[in-house]
C-alpha cells in the first residue's frame, strides 16, 4: 500500500515562488519527500521550521555546554530552561518509541542545503518567547498546572497514545506536547499555532526579500500549512512590524508586583505590632518567622540533594529574601549550589537524556542546581503562607 504523500501548497511572493511542504515530525516519509525534492535542484534557499534556539540545539549538541547557568539563575529564567527540558524530554520519548527522532525531516534538510550550499532560513519564533506568551495568556492556577504537567510529562516511561500521534501526524510538536497535559487546548492554540502562522509568513516574506532567492522551499508541520499560506496570501502588514507584534511579551498583571509589597507590609507589621505589645512577643514572632520560613526552605533544599552548605544558606537567606521582593530563595541557593558543585562538561552532554528521569535530576549536577532552585523556592513560598499565619494567630490569639 502506497503511503500518502505529503501535503504542500504554492506561493507567490513578488518574484519569489515558495513551496510550503506540510510535513509530519515522526514521519520517515515526511523525510523522504524533503530529500526528493531538495534534490531535484528545482530551490535556490530553504526554510525551515526552526528559531535559532532549536537550530543551535539540533546541529550542535554541545551548545547546552555554552549556557551560564548563574545568568540564567540571576535573571529568573529557570522555569522557562525546565520547561524546554521537559519538551526536549517528551520528544525523546518520541525517539525511544519509534525509532526516529522528531524532525527527522528538519535535519534532512539542514543537511541537504548544507552539502548543496543553498542559504537555510530559520522562519520560526524563539521557542522562549512562545513559553513566554504562553504563559502570560494564563491565569496563576493555569500556568502552575501546566508547569507541573511539564515535569510529570517529562518523567513518565508511559509510551506516547495513539491519539497523541494521530495529532503529531495532523499538527504541531510542540501544541501536541503541551496538549498532553494541559487542561485546556483553546488557551495554548493561539500562541502555538495562530501566533506562529503569522509569525513564519512574516519571517517568509521578510527573509525572501533580504536573500533574493526565486525558489524557496519551506519545510513546516502540517498544522501550520494552512494558516501560513492564508497569511502569506492575505496579511499585508510590514513584516518587520508583524515580527515585533508577535515578538512582545504582554506585561505581567499588577498582582505578582504587588503581591510581595503587600507581604512585605503586612508581616513586617505584624512583627512591629508585637514588639508594641511587648518585647518578648516581638522576638517570639521573629523566632516563629525564621524557624518557619528557613525551615521549610531548607528542607526544600535537602530534598533536592543540595550540598550541606547549601542547605545552611537557605535557612539563613529564607527569612530575608521572603521579605525582599526582589530576591527570591530559590536564587542564594541556586548560586550556593552552583559554587560548591561545579557541572562538568559531561552533566551538560548528558543534561536532556538524564532529565527524563527522576533519578536523573539528583545525579546531574545541572538538573540539581535547577531542582535546588525549584524546591527551595517551594519551601520559601509555603513558609511565607504558614509564617504569616503563624504571626497573625499569635496576634489575634
Amino acid at each position: 500500500m502506497s503511503q500518502p504523500e505529503e501535503p504542500q501548497s504554492e506561493v507567490s511572493i513578488g518574484e519569489t515562488r515558495l513551496t510550503l511542504l506540510g510535513t509530519a515530525h515522526v514521519s520517515r516519509v515526511s523525510a523522504l519527500k524533503v530529500r526528493r525534492l531538495i534534490e531535484s535542484g528545482e530551490y535556490d534557499a530553504v526554510a525551515v521550521e526552526l528559531c535559532r534556539s532549536r537550530f543551535g540545539a539540533l546541529t550542535d549538541p554541545k551548545s547546552l555546554s555554552q549556557m551560564d547557568l548563574f545568568s540564567v539563575i540571576r535573571q529568573g529564567r529557570v522555569y522557562m530552561v525546565v520547561a524546554s527540558l521537559a519538551l526536549s524530554a517528551y520528544q525523546q520519548r518520541l525517539a525511544d518509541q519509534f525509532g526516529i527522532e522528531p524532525g527527522a525531516e528538519q535535519r534532512m534538510a539542514l543537511r541537504l542545503a548544507q552539502e548543496r550550499g543553498l542559504p537555510v532560513l530559520l522562519i520560526d519564533r524563539e521557542i522562549g518567547v512562545t513559553l513566554r506568551r504562553i504563559s502570560a495568556g494564563l491565569n496563576w492556577w493555569k500556568r502552575y498546572s501546566l508547569f507541573v504537567g511539564l515535569i510529570a510529562a517529562m518523567l513518565t516511561t508511559e509510551d506516547v497514545t495513539e491519539d497523541e500521534v494521530e495529532r503529531l501526524k495532523e499538527g504541531d510538536v510542540l501544541e501536541t506536547a503541551f496538549a498532553e497535559f494541559a487542561q485546556d487546548r483553546r488557551d495554548l492554540y493561539v500562541p502555538l499555532i495562530e501566533e506562529r502562522d503569522r509569525y513564519m509568513a512574516a519571517r517568509l516574506r521578510e527573509e525572501s526579500g533580504r536573500s533574493g532567492a526565486r525558489r524557496v522551499l519551506a519545510v513546516i508541520g502540517v498544522g501550520h500549512l494552512k494558516g501560513v499560506a492564508r497569511c502569506l496570501e492575505e496579511d499585508q502588514t510590514d513584516p518587520q512590524a508583524r515580527i515585533a507584534e508577535l515578538e512582545q511579551v504582554p506585561p505581567p498583571s499588577r498582582w505578582p508586583k504587588l503581591l510581595p509589597w503587600i507581604i512585605l507590609v503586612l508581616v513586617v507589621g505584624g512583627l512591629a505590632y508585637g514588639f508594641l505589645q511587648s518585647p518578648q512577643l516581638g522576638w517570639d514572632l521573629v523566632r516563629d518567622w525564621v524557624l518557619i520560613t528557613g525551615g521549610l526552605c531548607a528542607l526544600g533544599t535537602l530534598v533536592a540533594g543540595g550540598h550541606p552548605l547549601t542547605v545552611v544558606s537557605a535557612f539563613l537567606a529564607a527569612p530575608l529574601t521572603t521579605l525582599h521582593p526582589a530576591i527570591g530563595a530559590g536564587m542564594v541557593t541556586g548560586a550556593v549550589e552552583l559554587s560548591l558543585r561545579k557541572p562538568s562538561v559531561a552533566d551538560f552532554s548528558r543534561l536532556r537524556t538524564e532529565v527524563g528521569t527522576l533519578r536523573g535530576w539528583w545525579r546531574n549536577r545541572v538538573a540539581r542546581v535547577f531542582l535546588v532552585f525549584l524546591l527551595s523556592t517551594l519551601g520559601a513560598a509555603l513558609g511565607t503562607y504558614l509564617g504569616g499565619f503563624r504571626i497573625a494567630d499569635r496576634l489575634l490569639g
